[in-house]
């Protein structure tokens, strides 16, 4: 038989069983586009970490103290601003160097409050990090030496507290404490989890004598380029390590925090579409089954065949394309609705997903062999089946 006439007459089987053919597939399309639509899930969340990540800045290195690896125990930081001017000697640019010491409070402009997270900082964070002011200026070197009492606002905090109102010049209140507002930062949402729309940024120094603390919680280097951004960072750790031999410091760059968050999320989206491929399973198995009946029902179309010549297998590549068609229709039509799913999830939740080529090949090709691995014993069974007995069937 050629493949051409097997493929029209495997056509004609699925036609003439519509309803059974549809229920069969069902199977298969829940199960490919489930794998299509939580695999994008996962590519996405994937992506949108990696840019928040790079978004943060370029050739960032982050230093804190304790050791940044699974079960170990926070640790309390005992850096302060003198370490920093010693970290400013091992850098050689003071405006590479960024220091925060952060709390949560509560902001009062008048009637009107909002929780906020309070950094102190130096004068250089927009140099290290990338943040851009809408209005207003940012601290400057002045400010941190003297411990002046100004802020400036992340952009969700100044509508909460200023919705009608420029917020410049006005006074809030931290802690019981007034600032006045110099600034506000454009909108930027959400980074790492964390709103940076909700931060207020005031003077370090500001910061430690209202929190009653000389400390800092840890502190961000931006290296030259990539290439001497490990051994800087083996040079600051090293001299923290001599200033504070009891603590342990790490220092991580943005490609390591990528790489071991693209290990988790590469996991979790793995563990994911096994899930999803359980259901593709039991389609398989449905598909697999729905055959069998298939053979028993054609078991005297078959003895005929066979007695007009037609070989054993000839016979099971027939039943075996069957398997084929309705898993690899059943991939198609899955791997739309896996596509209509991820855009709609991307489009109207704050869940992202990115549809990947190799995701529609892998859900596409895991169909294709879902039909071969399960439509081999209906198609032996076929194929061995004894013309005369078969013919002798009602």
């Amino acid at each position: 038989m050629r493949l051409a006439e097997a493929w029209r007459v495997a056509l004609d089987a699925l036609r003439a069983n519509r309803l059974r053919s549809i229920l069969t597939m069902l199977g298969v399309v829940i199960g490919v586009g489930a794998v299509v639509a939580l695999v994008s899930i996962g590519t996405g969340t994937k992506q949108l970490i990696e840019r928040q990540v790079e978004g943060l800045g370029s050739n960032l290195l982050i230093v804190v103290p304790g050791r940044l690896e699974a079960g170990a125990a926070p640790t309390a930081s005992p850096l302060t601003l003198d370490d920093v001017d010693a970290i400013d000697r091992v850098v050689g640019d003071r405006t590479r160097v960024a220091v925060t010491i952060s709390s949560g409070e509560t902001v009062r402009a008048g009637d009107k409050s909002a929780f906020a997270s309070m950094q102190g900082v130096l004068e250089n964070t927009p140099q290290v990090f990338v943040r851009t002011l809408d209005r207003g200026s940012y601290l400057t070197r002045t400010d941190v030496t003297t411990a002046r009492r100004v802020a400036v606002l992340g952009a969700g905090i100044a509508g909460r507290l200023f919705p009608d109102t420029d917020p410049i010049g006005h006074q809030i209140t931290i802690g019981g404490v007034r600032f006045r507002v110099i600034g506000t930062f454009t909108p930027l949402g959400q980074s790492l989890g964390v709103d940076r729309d909700s931060e207020v940024h005031i003077p370090v120094t500001a910061a430690q004598r209202l929190l009653g603390t000389s400390r800092i919680d840890g502190l961000a280097i931006k290296a030259p380029d990539r290439d001497t951004i490990d051994e800087l960072g083996a040079s600051v750790v090293a001299t923290l390590v001599k200033r504070h031999p009891d603590t342990d410091f790490s220092a991580v760059t943005q490609e390591q925090i990528l790489g071991v968050l693209g290990q988790i999320l590469g996991v979790l989206t793995g563990v994911l579409a096994a899930i999803a491929g359980i259901s593709l399973l039991v389609g398989g198995v449905g598909v697999s089954n729905i055959m069998l009946v298939s053979v028993r029902e054609r078991t005297k179309e078959i003895g005929l065949r066979k007695a007009v010549g037609a070989r054993p297998r000839d016979i099971g590549i027939q039943f075996l394309l069957e398997a084929v068609l309705l898993t690899t229709i059943g991939g198609v039509i899955g791997m739309a609705l896996g596509i209509t799913v991820a855009v709609v999830v991307d489009k109207l939740t704050p869940v992202p997903a990115a549809v990947t080529w190799w995701a529609l090949a892998l859900a596409f090709g895991v169909s294709a062999a879902v039909g071969i691995l399960f439509g081999v014993v209906p198609a032996q069974r076929a194929g061995r089946l004894d013309p005369v007995v078969a013919l002798r069937t009602e």
